[in-house]
């Protein structure tokens, strides 16, 4: 579709008048999905041809946070509440032994290499109004239910003057914070609700300028002699170069003691959470697929994380489906790539992963796995933008995916939050950071 210009006689248009066009003549433009949504879900989703197009889909779903009195909607036999609200953009939550819940209020840092020309410009603007331009509150805050009734009534600055934090971890007393450039280590006592020691750093991790995909997680193994680090992709498909992918689109082994690191799987373009599978004891990942060949294509994923393994990008995906935009090839690769496990919907943004143990859900989430659908901004229509469950057995995906948690968009297709990280709290429940909503919500069972 041809971007509207106006006439001779007509007054220049102002940048944000060439901005509404812009977004408008975007969104306008592009293919829906040919496909349902369940298509692109289980084992074996349904991968039709590439449909990349000359102008790429955008759909947006406004962000227009929640209206007083509003929340989201629990699958039946569950409820839920506000466990903590007026946030800034909670993007991910950690519960501690004693109980007290972090949350990262966290966003983008400064990329100036990243989106540039008037592509870049426009994408920018467009994250914006989906609720993700505002400036990180580069904090940690710690939340507190005291008297156990489901909502925090006391909250500290936990941590405070980080950059662009993310995933967080607890070995002994040893309190580590996945930044985006860097593993951090402080010290923590049980019950403290502020860290004023200085970090130490534990190992550089890939940042700068470009840094496209921002968010690191991180994650100890059983004994904690081990840190498993999120790394994604500096692109969609490394169309800056393989040489700015460097550490990227992988999960790092880090050892925390001296900091020498590995990778430990790598083709993942953007793993975000990670989980501990407790039947066999494999680490579990969420990732983020590709973009700009369809609505339809590529499915997010979740699947087993293999040491050494390769899984495909930027050169395949689902194994050996080729991605020719990939320069150059490599058959080598691509011949080694393994098939994820569990498809979980194209352009999902599934983000977070937890595991299914401790819960006091009903029976049906007993053994499997969450996922908060942080909702897509290129898919049309519109897909992800809730929390759903992946039951399991004998530490396989074993079934179709249940929702848990809906409501999350209006009926006109705006809004009002997008889930991200989840976490079972210590009486059972599920934690849910909504970014856009600003609120940390708790689903539980139905009194």
């Amino acid at each position: 579709m041809p971007m509207p210009t106006p006439s001779r006689s007509s007054p220049p248009l102002s940048r944000a008048a060439l901005l509404a066009l812009a977004v408008t003549a975007l969104a306008a433009c592009g293919e829906s999905a040919k496909l349902p949504s369940e298509a692109g879900f289980g084992p074996t989703p349904q991968l039709p041809p590439p449909n990349k197009t000359a102008i790429p889909t955008v759909k947006i779903a406004p962000a227009i946070g929640w209206a007083e009195g509003q929340r989201p909607v629990p699958a039946e036999g569950m409820a839920v509440t506000a466990f903590a609200d007026k946030l800034d953009h909670p993007r991910w939550v950690y519960v501690l032994p004693n109980g007290d819940v972090l949350v990262a209020e966290s966003n983008a840092p400064p990329k100036p290499d990243d989106g540039k020309g008037i592509r870049g410009w426009i994408m920018k603007k467009v994250m914006k109004r989906a609720g993700a331009g505002t400036p990180s509150a580069n904090r940690i805050t710690l939340l507190r239910d005291a008297n156990g009734d489901g909502v925090a009534d006391q909250r500290s600055v936990f941590l405070k003057d980080l950059n662009s934090p993310f995933g967080m971890v607890l070995v002994g007393n040893d309190f580590y914070v996945a930044a985006t450039d860097a593993v951090l280590r402080f010290p923590y006592q049980p019950g403290q609700t502020q860290i004023t020691a200085a970090p130490q750093k534990v190992v550089d991790l890939p940042g700068g300028p470009l840094n496209h995909h921002w968010t690191k997680n991180i994650i100890a193994s059983r004994d904690g002699s081990k840190l498993y680090v999120t790394v994604g992709s500096n692109s969609n498909v490394a169309e800056h170069g393989m040489d700015k992918e460097a550490g990227r689109a992988a999960i790092w082994e880090v050892d925390p003691r001296t900091g020498t690191h590995r990778i430990y799987a790598s083709g993942l373009r953007n793993p975000n959470g990670m989980a501990w599978e407790p039947a066999t004891g494999m680490l579990w990942t969420a990732v983020n697929e590709r973009d700009e060949i369809g609505s339809d294509l590529v499915p997010d994923y979740i699947t087993s994380v293999r040491d050494g393994g390769f899984y495909g990008w930027p050169y395949s995906y689902y194994g050996q489906h080729v991605d020719v935009r990939a320069k150059p090839p490599a058959p080598e690769l691509v011949a080694r790539a393994i098939v994820p496990d569990y498809a979980v919907g194209a352009h999902t943004a599934s983000l977070g992963l937890a595991a299914s143990s401790g819960n006091s859900l009903p029976a049906r989430f007993s053994d499997g796995m969450f996922i908060g659908q942080h909702g897509s901004w290129n898919r049309r229509p519109l897909a992800g933008y809730k929390v759903i469950f992946v039951p399991f057995s004998q530490g396989r995906p074993n079934g179709a995916p249940f929702d848990v948690l809906t409501g999350f968009l209006d009926e006109s297709g705006k809004a009002r939050g997008r889930p991200v990280g989840v976490a079972i709290d210590k009486r059972g429940g599920l934690l849910v950071a909504d970014d856009v909503g600003n609120t940390v919500w708790r689903v539980s069972g139905a009194k």
